[in-house]
């Protein structure tokens, strides 16, 4: 992790990932097993956008290990932030960001962030401005519950349901695939995903259409195949995703409804598993059939979310900051 101050915001290492599943999976039999553990602490969990499965499985999560969760919907209860240096704050933003993150690292033993991209300053997005902003100025160990360009807390969630639901002593052959979708949508979570599965070494492939490939930075090594029905034989775990184009950056170019995954696309993959982060278009990204049969594991993953951030918390506890 990063420098005397802790930070979980992307993949660190198998060896970490390996740890925090095992956690994980500990955690999920045995809830309240340390909630002694972070009593007298408190978790600011600063939300900039929207969030449903994120904030309650962090609050959750937090209460299970016996910490105080804060909740503040920045976009909507703290005062519009300024993240510029130098800035004249005379238009709309109130505070600056030096402020704000100095006043609410004071606060809390632990702060967890929830930042989108702009999907418009590709610069800004990709070097996670906003996040990047908080750590500077906070002095406070910090989560990311989804920045501009990763969404880690998930991609956690994601490999724990893969392990539960492996085949013993075998690599499982996983399948991130496009999606349509109706309007423009970050990369977070693909990227994330991706570098999940790659760092703890599955076979991944990616599957979409030309014109929507991600950053090499999350991709490097990975098979990526434009032919979706050719990724997707013999596929154990399929991840269904949209994303905007990273190159003509945050355009949509193919809006192709046959890449919704359905049964059909599954005729050569007879044991695959059904993947998704929600929330999701149903009949958009995914069809009915897909999300309420019995290839679905999406709900699970969306327990998982629990767990995974309880494994994540635990960590930071568990560190010298």
């Amino acid at each position: 992790m990063n420098s005397s101050i802790t930070h979980f915001t992307q993949f660190d290492s198998k060896a970490l990932g390996e740890q925090l599943i095992q956690d994980a999976l500990y955690f999920k039999t045995n809830p309240r097993a340390d909630i002694t553990k972070g009593r007298g602490k408190r978790i600011g969990c600063i939300f900039l956008n929207p969030s449903l499965r994120t904030r309650v499985s962090t609050q959750i999560a937090a209460q299970n290990l016996g910490m105080e969760p804060i909740v503040l919907n920045m976009d909507k209860e703290g005062w519009a932030l300024e993240m510029k240096e130098g800035a004249i704050m005379n238009q709309g933003t109130v505070e600056h960001i030096k402020d704000a993150a100095g006043v609410l690292g004071t606060y809390f033993d632990i702060l967890a962030i929830r930042a989108f991209p702009t999907l418009t300053d590709k610069e800004s997005d990709i070097n996670d401005y906003v996040i990047s902003q908080f750590m500077k100025y906070t002095g406070t160990p910090i989560v990311s519950l989804e920045s501009a360009i990763r969404h880690p807390l998930q991609s956690l969630a994601d490999q724990i349901t893969i392990r539960e639901h492996s085949q013993e002593n075998k690599k499982p052959k996983v399948v991130l695939t496009w999606a349509p979708h109706i309007k423009a949508i970050p990369h977070a979570v693909a990227n994330s995903f991706a570098e999940w599965t790659s760092g703890m070494e599955h076979d991944l492939t990616i599957t979409h259409p030309e014109g929507y490939e991600l950053d090499e930075k999350f991709t490097k090594g990975v098979k990526i195949e434009y032919n979706q029905s050719k990724a997707l034989e013999d596929a154990d775990f399929v991840y269904v995703k949209n994303w905007s184009s990273f190159q003509d950056y945050g355009k949509i170019h193919c809006t192709d409804t046959s890449w919704m995954l359905t049964e059909d696309h599954l005729k050569n993959a007879p044991n695959a598993k059904i993947m998704h982060c929600l929330p999701v278009r149903r009949n958009v990204e995914l069809s009915d059939e897909m999300l309420d049969g019995p290839r679905s594991l999406v709900q699970k993953q969306a327990e998982n979310r629990i767990y995974a951030a309880q494994s994540v918390i635990n960590h930071l506890l568990d560190s010298n900051f």
